[in-house]
């Protein structure tokens, strides 16, 4: 087992299959310590009507505490309102930490000011170019898996799969763990 410990960020509304597949190999399989953080400490609910009771309050997060940070998808995301993790973002990647972020959740690292520095990908350009003012666009990927760049995984929320194992392979480098979970996820979507 590990030592790891990771932050997993979590709006009202959140995606349930995004964040299931990482969190759960990242404790049952790898032993890493992972800690929800939702704004104010509420309890949120899954757009598939999940409860989840944080571990701690979004505002109090130490990002020097965690060895990663996982930022999962929500149309919070696009409110007005969305809380502003830029700071966590900015600081866990210049301290060589890395920093997931999935479906919606590419608004917030967005707006931290990362997205024109690195390769990623989100649900699509427009979805980034339409809600981020100061973004360029530049190095947006259209891919339908993750995107691994510079310590940043990114993902459009229909690909839960390859977000869990490029943020795992950046937390767990050449884990023989990680290259098993690839392995059953691509399993699953070859012809019978």
């Amino acid at each position: 087992m590990t030592d790891k410990r990771i932050a997993v960020i979590l709006l009202d509304a959140f995606a349930d299959w995004e964040v299931g597949m990482f969190a759960a190999a990242a404790r049952a399989w790898l032993g890493a310590r992972v800690d929800h953080h939702t704004p104010g400490g509420r309890v949120v609910r899954s757009m598939g009507g999940l409860t989840v009771t944080p571990d701690a309050p979004l505002e109090t997060l130490a990002v020097a505490e965690f060895d990663a940070l996982c930022v999962i998808g929500s149309s919070g995301w696009e409110a007005a309102d969305a809380p502003d993790i830029g700071a966590a973002v900015r600081e866990m990647l210049a301290a060589g930490r890395p920093v997931g972020a999935i479906c919606g959740g590419t608004l917030a690292v967005g707006r931290a000011g990362v997205l024109n520095r690195r390769r990623h990908t989100s649900n699509a350009a427009g979805y980034l170019g339409d809600r981020l003012p100061d973004y360029d666009g530049s190095l947006y990927v259209d891919m339908p898996r993750a995107v691994v760049d510079d310590g940043l995984v990114t993902a459009p929320g229909s690909a839960p799969g390859s977000f869990a194992t490029g943020l795992l392979g950046l937390i767990w480098p050449g884990h023989p763990l990680v290259g098993e979970l690839a392995t059953m996820i691509a399993a699953e979507h070859r012809p019978a």
